[in-house]
């Protein structure tokens, strides 16, 4: 029988039993540490319950560590930053003679690798972290599989499970904890030694990773993840990374300095720590040995904020059934915060929060400090947080606003100091506070323009304005929405990007065409935003009135199609009427950069150049290069179809008027010549005349293709004409010709990047293989574009490893 009561005691305080029995028969081949927030292969609790339970069973012991793509906001920052720690891992085992095998997620490399390998367990191992997902994730296995799951309290000095209950008030906590807090404050954490020869089962169901020469950010652009959150450059994950900048703290004098600092967010009082903490790749034991050791007034309130305001978000996360809801917060805090929903408010979208629009200086400053830097300074997260209720709907839109963008910036996100951090902002450990507010009631307020006169703004916002490390200029050739959404995502990050594009406006195939006055979506009709990166964004351009949702998951442009496009062009640096003739290096050394020329002769200079135009154009580009780029070939390998667009206005309607549906859907037929047609003067704001757009079959366009457009308008509309049975007169006619309109043959590749020429490709191409069919050519774009900024943002962020 294995019991963890029966472990030592600085153990078995820490262990979470999630089997179906407190006592079970372990049977099985090997133990399974399921790493998972305890990043690190010393001073860690789970893995020295791995180990004893392996030594007491006779089994070998091995590290299982997984990363998903599937995982709440997955991006490039948390990705990149779980790699590099897990990097430092396997050498840390590797020293210690414990086996390790690191299962990433990607094309190729998915499946349920952990429940397969539990069948052969004698036990599951893995960390406490009482939050969604990896706390019903530890319950879903237990439920699944035959052998134990225990989990194990690897963050906290005071052990969760001791506290016992809900704590709501941080002096109740401390002074509930002080005796257990005490006894194990200054504790030496022993290691427990291995047992048995390095082990990793023979038949792994899943490739393992070899990560001390991986290429972190080739594997990171490999995943299906949002590559629009760059990593951080100033801060690397991993053990070493972690102690070297506790070690700058200490031996610089600004830990003794915390106390009387470190609510000052335009210098740099604090350390700095939180994400080495979430991720737990240094050990708070040994950070608080250190502090208590050092003693003074800045490390007693470092261990403070540590073991009290931390510990007890912790144990409260631990303790509550549902932390991640309004449910969480004090009765009396919901009931006043509803009261005054009806109050009146500015409301914000999610794009213009991200974006850091909302004109508030201060608040816009903190939300570009976690946008660009990954990090809030304590003291303005809470100024952040309290700005959030003022502009949403009502309370709990404010909660799912600011877990979502402190869970999607912050490279701490998702850890239950954070939950805690951000319940405080609705009234949690906290008490009523009077007079009565519009919208807070007597909920704590916190005004941005009475914090912004108490600090040294300027200070804090050239502080957080500062480069993150990223220096190129990038241009972009192609003010598509894939080009705009590339540039769109690089400018966000403070990289200086410029768009060239030959049209007179941006949008591509997204273009609104105006002939006298009507008005017709004669590219693209509408587009699906189906990928669940896109819910965000979706949801603020249907709430800025940028879009118009007509069917379920399928939008137009409320001005036309070309509203996205301008929208997301906004303060992007486009110079439209260029069209570029060839490309050419500037050095004779690869990735020394680009001259652009135009038709005019004019040269445009970049250090990388990225591609945003149809595939057909970009290969010819490439072909004016000197030397052939690698990825060449298979750009040249991309096929497109034309089409022709005819725009066609009748001075009545059908006989039968057609459906409202035609506002978003089409009127198919099997004719070449009028195989889909969007009824325009369905469309808001359109002329009420009868205006259509018609599309003609793809492989009829291309045998038609360098006929006068004079000549396909008038077989097209004399075609609609005879389908829809009109009687009436056309009045207006005209075709324009989409060269490279449908992709007949794309890649499975997102994007393509050469990063030792500085020069990549994306396009409605990317992603178009068998597996990726189910997107629409638009979002295709969209992803594709976010994805080749992923690849410029991971390279330009890319740093050698620390050094201990």
């Amino acid at each position: 029988m294995l019991r963890p009561d029966s472990f030592p005691d600085h153990l078995a305080e820490r262990v979470t039993d999630h089997s179906a029995t407190a006592a079970t028969t372990a049977s099985g081949q090997f133990v399974i540490y399921w790493m998972r927030t305890a990043v690190r292969a010393h001073e860690n609790p789970a893995l020295d319950v791995a180990l004893t339970a392996g030594q007491r069973l006779g089994l070998p012991v091995f590290v299982y560590h997984a990363l998903s793509e599937k995982y709440p906001f997955a991006s490039d920052r948390h990705h990149t930053f779980i790699l590099e720690g897990a990097r430092d891992v396997e050498a840390e085992c590797a020293a210690r003679g414990i086996g390790y095998a690191f299962h990433l997620e990607r094309p190729g490399h998915r499946g349920p690798a952990l429940r397969t390998l539990a069948a052969g367990a004698a036990l599951v191992v893995t960390e406490t972290l009482p939050v969604a997902p990896l706390d019903w994730l530890t319950d879903a296995l237990a439920e699944a599989v035959t052998c134990p799951v225990w989990s194990v309290d690897t963050a906290c000095v005071v052990p969760m499970p001791l506290v016992g209950k809900v704590y709501t008030r941080a002096f109740a906590f401390r002074d509930a904890t002080t005796g257990i807090r005490a006894a194990r404050l200054a504790a030496v954490w022993t290691d427990v030694a291995t047992h048995t020869p390095p082990f990793v089962p023979d038949a792994l169901p899943f490739e393992p990773l070899r990560l001390a020469d991986a290429d972190i950010a080739a594997l990171v652009a490999c995943c299906e993840i949002d590559h629009s959150v760059a990593p951080v450059p100033h801060t690397p994950g991993g053990t070493m990374a972690g102690y070297a900048r506790w070690r700058e703290f200490v031996s610089t004098g600004r830990l003794d300095r915390y106390a009387a600092k470190r609510n000052d967010a335009s210098i740099d009082g604090v350390s700095r720590m939180s994400a080495y903490f979430h991720y737990g790749m240094v050990s708070t034991f040994r950070v608080v040995r250190e502090c208590a050791a050092r003693g003074g007034d800045g490390a007693d309130k470092y261990l403070d904020e540590l073991l009290v305001w931390r510990e007890l978000a912790y144990a409260f996360c631990y303790w509550h059934d549902a932390p991640d809801t309004l449910g969480a917060i004090p009765p009396w805090a919901r009931d006043t915060l509803a009261r005054h929903e009806s109050d009146s408010r500015t409301l914000h979208s999610w794009e213009t929060l991200a974006r850091s629009g909302t004109g508030d200086d201060l608040w816009d400053a903190t939300q570009q400090s976690l946008r660009v830097h990954g990090e809030l300074h304590n003291n303005v997260r809470m100024t952040w947080g309290k700005a959030i209720p003022m502009w949403s709907s009502n309370a709990a839109a404010a909660l799912e606003r600011l877990l979502d963008l402190n869970h999607r910036y912050a490279l701490d996100g998702r850890d239950p100091a954070s939950f805690g951090g951000l319940l405080w902002c609705l009234g949690q450990f906290d008490r009523p506070f009077t007079p009565e507010v519009a919208v807070f009631g007597t909920v704590r307020p916190r005004r941005s323009d009475e914090h912004r006169q108490r600090m040294n703004f300027s200070a804090y916002r050239a502080h957080v304005s500062r480069s993150a490390g990223l220096s190129p200029r990038v241009t972009v050739i192609g003010a598509g929405i894939s080009g705009l959404a590339c540039a769109r995502t690089l400018h966000d990050h403070g990289i200086a990007v410029t768009v060239l594009d030959k049209s007179r406006g941006v949008g591509g195939r997204m273009s609104t065409r105006r002939e006298g006055e009507w008005q017709f979506d004669h590219g693209a009709p509408s587009l699906r935003l189906d990928d669940p990166r896109q819910a965000r964004l979706a949801e603020s351009w249907r709430q800025d009135a940028v879009l118009h949702e007509v069917n379920d998951g399928e939008f137009i442009g409320t001005s036309g199609m070309n509203a996205l496009p301008k929208h997301v062009a906004r303060d992007l640096s486009v110079k439209t009427s260029v069209h570029v003739a060839s490309l050419a290096r500037t050095g004779s050394r690869a990735g020394s950069g680009w001259a652009i020329v135009d038709r005019d002769g004019v040269e445009h200079h970049a250090d990388i150049v990225l591609l945003a135009t149809p595939a057909p154009q970009a290969a010819v580009l490439l072909s004016t290069v000197e030397d052939p780029l690698a990825f060449a070939p298979l750009l040249a390998g991309v096929t497109m179809l034309p089409c022709w667009s005819s725009m066609i206005v009748f001075d009545g309607p059908p006989p039968t008027i057609v459906s409202e549906s035609l506002i978003g859907g089409a009127l198919s037929s099997d004719s070449p010549l009028v195989h889909r047609a969007w009824r325009q003067s369905a469309r808001p704001g359109r002329s009420s005349d009868e205006a259509w757009v018609v599309h003609s079959e793809g492989n009829w366009s291309a045998e038609h293709i360098e006929k006068d457009p004079a000549v396909i308008a008038a077989l097209v509309s004399e075609a609609l004409r005879a389908q829809l049975q009109v009687a009436g007169n056309i009045v207006h006619t005209v075709a324009h010709r989409w060269r490279y309109s449908r992709v007949q043959a794309g890649l499975d590749d997102a994007c393509l990047f050469d990063e030792t020429q500085g020069i990549g490709a994306c396009g409605d191409w990317g992603a178009a293989g068998a597996t990726r069919r189910s997107h629409q050519s638009v979002e295709r774009a969209w992803l594709s574009g976010i994805a080749l900024a992923g690849r410029v943002l991971g390279r330009v962020t890319s740093r050698s490893r620390p050094v201990l």
